[in-house]
């Protein structure tokens, strides 16, 4: 079964993975896991996402690709957006990591100042 079907089964419910199969192992690991959150959008929704990412993020081919304006490939990416958690890949350090750098000689006193600033 693929996501897509998954997905279909479930009519857009939260659902959640118990099981997992590792392919050519035969090894299987039980437990809660969520689903990918793109996993967790609608199958038409997946498509658009995906038509999106291999149009390098064209709206103007999104517009020839789905026949629609540019208003409603706006309105629909955000609300796809809304639906997608959004992952900090830059975090800004914690006022302990500020502090132990500043010990450690890594950053000065000014440098220290700016990123708890920045932080709050």
């Amino acid at each position: 079964m693929d996501w897509q079907e998954l997905t279909d089964l479930t009519r857009g419910q939260p659902f959640v993975v118990e099981r997992v199969r590792l392919a050519g192992s035969g090894v299987a690991i039980e437990g809660q896991f969520e689903p990918p959150q793109l996993a967790q959008l609608s199958v038409d929704d997946q498509v658009f996402v995906a038509a999106f990412v291999r149009s390098h993020g064209s709206i103007k081919e999104m517009e020839r690709t789905f026949g629609v304006s540019y208003p409603t490939v706006k309105s629909r990416l955000n609300r796809i957006a809304e639906q997608l958690e959004f992952v900090d890949t830059d975090p800004a350090p914690s006022g302990a990591d500020v502090v132990d750098r500043l010990r450690r000689g890594e950053i000065s006193a000014e440098e220290a100042l700016a990123e708890l600033e920045k932080s709050r």
